[in-house]
């Protein structure tokens, strides 16, 4: 059964044989039982993709002339599955929506920089840190990656159709990071199955936190972590790509 903050609390607090409370902020040990809360289902959100987390969504316009090719991820992107772009052409009114295709940011600037900058389909068009990238702009995009993990970059776009990319034609399915709200009413958005795991970590990590004992869940919370981070640390791209230094089979 899932649980509202409030009762999370009150839970925590009983097994802790602290003083019963009707609101998360009638004590200092309530407020830091709530906080401890909020840290655990972050982390337990933080290790790994939650189905229920999976949406479809849209990217944000750059809203930038000088870089038309350029949209933002949402704030609350923890991971980016596959990229759709609206691709008809301006006299064309049947929606086409297709794949845009990662490649890692070495394959993506060599992809570019053959192209030819005199010729008028070429735009030159400057990241944020002064580079000049070679886009076409008289075609939907076909490739993108990301440079900061917080902007998609584009190989092209349509200038005849838009003059910048636009986020009604986008088209995203991402893992998001649901959002927390530190109040009585609120209840964690976690499946059901997985609230007495998280019910018990928040217990657990109440009673050493709290009484000041040595913090033996929050060194395993850590060490889980960074072994997740160590593999999978990224939002505009999920997968790891290790270059094969091993001698080809001969056939």
């Amino acid at each position: 059964m899932k649980k509202t903050l409030l009762q999370i609390v009150q839970d925590t607090l009983n097994e802790m044989d602290s003083d019963t409370v009707n609101d998360i902020d009638d004590t200092v040990e309530s407020q830091q039982v709530a906080q401890i809360a909020q840290g655990c289902y972050y982390e337990m959100l933080g290790n790994r993709n939650w189905p229920h987390t999976r949406k479809i969504l849209q990217l944000e316009a750059s809203g930038d002339l000088d870089k038309p090719n350029y949209m933002k991820l949402p704030e609350n992107l923890k991971e980016l599955v596959f990229f759709k772009y609206e691709t008809q052409k301006v006299d064309e009114t049947k929606i086409v929506l297709t794949d845009v295709k990662y490649k890692h940011p070495d394959e993506f600037l060599e992809y570019i920089s053959s192209r030819n900058s005199d010729n008028d389909n070429v735009q030159v068009v400057e990241d944020f840190q002064g580079p000049k990238l070679l886009i076409f702009n008289d075609t939907a995009p076909q490739y993108y990656t990301s440079f900061d993990d917080t902007y998609l970059v584009t190989d092209a776009y349509d200038s005849a159709v838009d003059d910048t990319l636009k986020q009604a034609k986008s088209q995203i399915v991402a893992y998001i990071i649901p959002t927390w709200t530190q109040s009585n009413s609120f209840v964690p958005d976690l499946p059901i199955d997985a609230f007495p795991a998280f019910i018990e970590e928040v217990k657990s990590t109440a009673f050493f936190t709290i009484k000041q004992m040595v913090n033996q869940k929050a060194e395993q919370k850590t060490t889980r972590q960074n072994r997740w981070l160590s593999r999978k640390s990224w939002r505009a791209h999920g997968g790891v790509r290790y270059e094969d230094y091993g001698r080809k089979s001969r056939r």
